[in-house]
């Protein structure tokens, strides 16, 4: 968690902006769409655990329900993943929503099979420069996004729980009837908070913080509807 001189709390209030150009510059924000159901999905899952090892990247992975009626209900699936990944196709203009789908940093997109690729991308999304406002977890149940330049059409603040331990899931059947797939950085919980316009505002987290201890807890800002990822606040283990 980043430190600010005074409080975020207070600056929330005041309307006071400190600058935080010492700060950590934030990881890149990888999101992988899948499916246990999608035959090509198992290299790209490892290509997001594989990520996952790396300080400089947060890989989360989405599972998408799409897939589920070729005869095996993926375990992890919820329809707001999926209305996720819709959102960035349409944001990226796609035909289709593909699967499995890596978007990086909100930027850009990858089929998720292809680590070159997605390894290029992520090189470059890291000497990319950041502008990220000031934020802070304000106790238990809020959280402070301080100023910065808001993305045309606005932002948003989203909160996602996630579980870093590594998951192999046996599938029964469909596609992958007979393999393991692994799972990392599974994504459990989904949250918009609300819109963010450039200036402080202080936001309240759902009751379901706290529910699962094993949970880590992100918070991001992004551009609305599937826009580039702007600033990114992680849960220390003394805040869970």
């Amino acid at each position: 968690m980043r430190k600010a001189v005074l409080p975020l709390l207070a600056l929330a209030l005041s309307g006071v902006f400190v600058s935080a150009a010492w700060a950590a510059k934030p990881p890149v924000v990888v999101e992988l769409f899948t499916a246990q159901g999608c035959s090509s999905c198992g290299k790209a899952n490892q290509v997001a655990a594989d990520l996952a090892k790396d300080d400089g990247v947060l890989a989360l992975t989405y599972a998408v329900d799409y897939w589920d009626y070729l005869g095996w209900k993926d375990t992890f699936a919820k329809p707001v993943f999926a209305e996720r990944q819709r959102a960035y196709a349409k944001k990226f203009a796609l035909r289709d929503v593909p699967t499995p789908q890596m978007v990086i940093a909100g930027r850009v997109q990858a089929s998720g099979a292809k680590a070159e690729a997605v390894q290029d991308l992520v090189k470059t999304a890291k000497r990319a420069p950041a502008n990220a406002p000031d934020m802070e977890f304000i106790g238990k149940n809020r959280v402070a996004i301080g100023s910065g330049p808001a993305p045309r059409g606005g932002g948003e603040v989203w909160m996602i729980r996630y579980d870093p331990r590594e998951q192999d899931i046996a599938v029964k059947r469909g596609d992958n009837k007979g393999q393991t797939l692994v799972h990392r950085n599974v994504v459990r919980e989904l949250v918009k908070l609300g819109p963010w316009a450039g200036r402080p505002k202080l936001y309240r987290l759902p009751t379901v913080l706290g529910a699962d201890s094993e949970l880590e807890t992100v918070i991001l800002v992004q551009g609305a509807k599937g826009g580039r990822i702007l600033g990114v606040l992680e849960t220390t283990k003394a805040e869970r």
